[in-house]
């Protein structure tokens, strides 16, 4: 499948794999439509923890995000829930307007990161983007 544009992973269960040059022209789309946002949420569908707080993290240094908390100790590096995060597939959910991400394990999901922009001013602005692959901050 080849993906020319952000709208070409709209409905896809899972992130497909991408060349590099497909890879640099949705960062500059990305960099585009999230100029416009004031704020954003992550979601995360990923084979294990680990996984999907290193997708957030590495999403957060490329797009100079201020890194978020784990909400209710489910800190995937060792804190409670840890054991049963890392026992399959989780979602992870973060949001910058709380500072916070969570984590769940869900089966069932497909694999990738999802990226939406809100702008209370602009509600043009906003939309959900992905989902693109785990690695593609990393």
């Amino acid at each position: 499948m080849a993906v020319a544009a952000l709208v070409d992973l709209r409905g896809l269960r899972t992130a497909p794999s991408l060349t590099e040059a497909e890879r640099q022209v949705l960062r500059q789309e990305l960099q585009e439509r999230l100029a416009a946002c004031d704020w954003f949420t992550v979601g995360v569908m990923a084979p294990w923890a680990a996984a999907a707080t290193a997708t957030l993290r590495h999403c957060e240094a490329a797009l100079d995000w201020s890194p978020l908390a784990p909400l209710n100790g489910h800190d995937p590096q060792g804190g409670t829930g840890a054991a049963a995060a890392e026992a399959g597939p989780v979602f992870l959910k973060g949001n910058q307007n709380t500072g916070t991400f969570s984590l769940r394990q869900e089966n069932g999901l497909g694999e990738g990161l999802l990226i939406s922009g809100h702008s209370p001013a602009d509600p043009e602005a906003e939309d959900t983007w992905g989902p693109l692959p785990l690695d593609f901050f990393g």
